[in-house]
């Protein structure tokens, strides 16, 4: 996305549009064709071109959302990248394959259409050998090859059909959100469960690749084996992570165990070349330990304990900007704001291109007073990944700047997430537009009482109270006629409450037929 001035807003929705255009289309031309992996027959309603169109868009805010590119170690990046390309130089289909390593503790690979893959930090360092690594990156190329991500996706379009392109493109204003709550594609694609075939495939064909690179295919075995007694321990980190949507097995051991049977027992392990790759995020493990606790004390309110283990894990890794963030986030909750500013720099400085600290830093500006490098700053944030809390903060202050239009906008879209700042936009939207659309907020229907008397129900499910200024009826009257009658109610309504009312005996003697009326809010103002 382009750089923005200060005294411009970018609203993402685009891609999202585009993407459900994408979609619906491939689900109105889609046909069948020879999976180039299996070399079956099956219906395929995204094309190559879409998966790998999709694939890009997802491919940057996925990153994102888990923690951002692992930087401090570039050339462990190369070295997972070159293993990954050696996979899918021997694979079954040539796509624009991309690998990244992503800056999390918590034990996972996935997977996105067109062939773009990543593996987390906290997988790297419990595996044991460059053979192992191959397996886990030539499972996910398989998924990318064999389009397991399209066929999830064309899935949910026969289930849902072009209902699928309208969801995206009605939540277009709150891309960035949606994917904050789990609800967008690339959230929902990662997260997919696999069915067993698509495993099992992924686990056959992933160690053919294996072979054909020249790597043991028994490192798949032994890596399943692991996995399955992992597993069994029920430790949370894998549970989270890898096994959430690829559940291990002992069936997939079988599998694994069978399928090296087939294959030249002949590879490489390099188990002393993936030692010396990964050697320091291993030396840094422990440090990585204490940022993680210290993000569950503070989650806790511990501050105290929260620091202490910040400062172990800076002194151990001080070029680590996960460390920096999470000291500023510390100063944050005690409303150290120029301090907190400090430390977001430092985690800038470290890795300019993750969202969270730009984001955090601009929180901290706007609440020292520093409008335009507040502004700057979420700006930044937005154009890395759109959020909840970036988008109402600067929402606010675009407001303030009397940017009325631009608010409403940013308010709209931070309101789609279900989330403490969501909820906040969607209240400071509701100032902003009640009196011009109250029917979006206040309902009203009508009906009978046992006695058979007209009533009006007027409810207010917000957490605001108001004054229901006017109520309108349409109706058809005894001469077949449509009537629009408005009613002054003036009449309060505390919020998330109702009220029942008679409807007057000038429209109830002239209804033609009770299914014919129709009520709604007509004007209304805020009672506070």
């Amino acid at each position: 996305m382009k750089a923005n001035t200060r005294n411009q807003t970018v609203i993402p929705g685009r891609g999202a549009m585009q993407l459900a255009t994408l979609m619906l289309a491939a689900w109105v031309l889609g046909g069948c064709a020879v999976n180039p992996v299996t070399g079956k027959n099956e219906l395929a309603f995204v094309s190559t071109a879409e998966e790998i169109q999709i694939g890009q868009q997802q491919y940057e805010p996925m990153r994102q959302m888990g923690g951002g590119d692992y930087v401090v170690d570039a050339e462990l990046t190369e070295y997972v990248a070159g293993v990954g390309n050696r996979l899918a130089a021997v694979s079954d289909r040539d796509l624009p394959y991309e690998f990244a390593v992503i800056n999390d503790s918590t034990p996972n690979a996935w997977a996105l259409p067109g062939g773009k893959i990543a593996i987390h930090r906290g997988l790297l360092v419990e595996l044991g050998s460059e053979a192992e690594l191959a397996a886990v990156l030539g499972h996910e190329i398989v998924h990318a090859a064999a389009r397991h991500g399209a066929q999830s996706m064309q899935r949910g379009m026969l289930l849902q059909g072009a209902m699928v392109a309208t969801s995206v493109a009605a939540n277009a204003s709150d891309y960035g959100s949606l994917l904050m709550t789990g609800a967008g594609i690339g959230a929902q694609l990662v997260n997919t469960k696999y069915g067993r075939d698509a495993e099992r495939e992924s686990d056959s064909y992933g160690m053919e690749y294996m072979s054909r690179a020249g790597y043991n295919p028994e490192a798949a075995v032994q890596l399943q084996e692991t996995f399955l007694r992992l597993s069994g321990n029920r430790q949370s980190g894998w549970l989270d992570g890898l096994f959430a949507s690829h559940p291990p097995s002992a069936e997939r051991v079988r599998n694994n165990q069978a399928k090296a049977a087939e294959l030249p027992s002949t590879g490489e392990y390099f188990r002393d070349r993936y030692q010396q790759a990964t050697a320091r995020i291993r030396a840094s493990q422990s440090a990585y330990d204490a940022h993680d606790r210290g993000r569950r004390a503070l989650a806790e309110g511990k501050l105290d304990i929260a620091l202490n283990e910040a400062q172990q894990a800076l002194r151990q890794e001080p070029d680590e900007a996960l460390f920096h963030n999470l000291r500023g986030d510390i100063r944050s909750a005690q409303q150290r704001w120029s301090d907190a500013t400090i430390n977001y720099s430092r985690a800038i400085d470290r890795n300019p291109g993750y969202f969270y600290a730009h984001m955090r830093r601009g929180i901290a500006h706007k609440a020292l007073g520093r409008t335009g490098e507040a502004v700057e700053d979420l700006q930044a944030s937005i154009d890395r990944l759109p959020t909840a809390p970036a988008m109402n903060a600067l929402g606010e202050l675009r407001l303030a700047a009397g940017q009325r239009g631009e608010a409403m906008q940013l308010f709209a879209a931070a309101a789609s997430s279900n989330s403490p700042d969501g909820r906040a936009a969607a209240v400071s939207l509701m100032r902003l537009e009640l009196k011009d659309k109250p029917s979006k907020y206040l309902k009203a229907r009508v009906g009978t009482d046992n006695s058979g008397r007209l009533l009006a129900e007027i409810q207010n499910p917000t957490p605001l109270p108001v004054t229901v200024k006017s109520v309108l009826f349409e109706y058809i009257d005894q001469a077949g006629q449509t009537r629009r009658v408005t009613r002054t109610l003036n009449s309060r309504l505390d919020a998330e409450s109702s009220r029942r009312f008679a409807v007057d005996n000038a429209i109830a003697s002239a209804l033609r037929d009770l299914r014919s009326i129709r009520a709604g809010v007509s004007g209304a103002e805020l009672a506070e």
